[in-house]
């Protein structure tokens, strides 16, 4: 492989994060107790326009807690888009609830509110809007569906940091949203997630779950199966510096998506587009081949040239564990076997865009000669 590999994903640790995580060792302070664990729940909280926040260990526990705090349980059913990360639906199965899956819109790659309300039963009890790769859902027609059917709105934010919906950030329309904090998200502790809301009952219902179900006048004492779900001092501070460079980040990751625009144009793929209501953050820069047959080679060829890829989410309805029953979702099927996600990292430079953009054109260029009058996209 050609030297130096550019990534699909790198975090920048470049702010204040080593003097923040130096004063948790100094302190002492390193576990679910410090200062830096309420300001980074203050902080973004204030950031996305929430009320209230709940900091836990990762973004799958944040959707399951998120969960538990609306009381979803056994004999209930969750409509989740079935194009979407598998955290998605097992933080759904986790609680006993069945996952029922949705398919996608063909413009935005968003789950399909006309799809959603055709899969509306008795035992709906939530829809989960996912922002996949950083576009927002169609929050109004999924708001109305909530409203009219009396459903929870539960918003799956972890690739949607920056993300807004007609000026409004993601965060803010459901009942409760869910962050994530990997070391490939917009704003990374390492590991981590948060759990926000404007409803105090359900922050507190999730806080109380988060810390073992510890009661809260009496030591030692528990009154509900609870979980380990909390963050620590450590991760917070690393999100408290993150989060003070945060805006920055989102700038950097829109202005590589303009570059990859204008860079692939003519080339045989097709970048992910920004719909006239949406903010996109850019979570990843995800193109797709007109033919899912190219999909892998193009990502070989990317390889060979030093350039990390990753395919797009397959279907979660086609997995094993949750195919005992065929369906099909043609539109999120043809966006999955044909995505590619592309190096989107806020470090990454105009000359490395263009170096992948470069690849992408040659391997085109490569395919035109092999087999003259092949066109894969326009």
């Amino acid at each position: 492989m050609n030297e130096p590999l550019i990534p699909v994903y790198r975090p920048d640790l470049g702010g204040n994060e080593k003097a923040y995580v130096m004063e948790c060792l100094e302190s002492t302070w390193i576990s679910s107790k410090g200062r830096f664990i309420a300001e980074f729940e203050q902080g973004f909280a204030r950031r996305v326009g929430a009320a209230h926040a709940a900091s836990v260990c990762n973004g799958t526990v944040a959707l399951h807690l998120a969960l538990v705090a609306l009381g979803i349980g056994p004999g209930d059913e969750v409509i989740v888009p079935t194009l979407t990360y598998i955290a998605s639906a097992n933080a759904v199965a986790y609680t006993g609830a069945t996952p029922v899956f949705a398919d996608s819109l063909a413009a935005t790659w968003q789950i399909d509110p006309e799809d959603v309300a055709r899969k509306i039963t008795p035992r709906t009890k939530a829809i989960m809007a996912v922002h996949l790769y950083g576009h927002p859902c169609d929050m109004d027609a999924l708001a109305a569906l909530c409203r009219s059917h009396r459903l929870f709105l539960v918003e799956d934010c972890a690739e949607a940091i920056g993300t807004a919906y007609k000026g409004r950030n993601a965060g803010t329309f459901g009942d409760v949203a869910t962050f994530s904090f990997f070391g490939n998200k917009t704003l990374t502790t390492g590991e981590g997630g948060m759990v926000l809301s404007s409803d105090r009952t359900i922050i507190e219902r999730a806080r109380h779950f988060r810390g073992q179900g510890l009661a809260a006048h009496r030591e030692y004492w528990h009154d509900v199966v609870g979980f380990n779900y909390r963050m620590t001092n450590i991760c917070a501070a690393l999100g408290l510096a993150q989060l003070e460079r945060l805006d920055g980040f989102v700038e950097r990751k829109r202005q590589i998506a303009a570059l990859y625009r204008a860079g692939l144009r003519g080339a045989p793929v097709t970048v992910h587009a920004e719909a006239a209501e949406a903010t996109h953050g850019y979570w990843m820069v995800t193109v797709l081949v007109d033919d899912p047959a190219e999909r892998d080679a193009l990502r070989r060829h990317l390889s060979e040239h030093g350039i990390e890829t990753r395919p797009a989410f397959n279907p979660v309805h086609t997995m094993p564990m949750y195919s005992h029953r065929f369906q099909r979702n043609p539109v999120a099927e043809g966006i999955a076997w044909r995505g590619i996600n592309l190096p989107s990292f806020p470090g990454l430079s105009d000359a490395e865009v263009g170096l992948v953009c470069a690849a992408v054109h040659g391997y085109s260029g490569e395919q035109a000669t092999r087999r003259p009058g092949l066109a894969l996209a326009a």
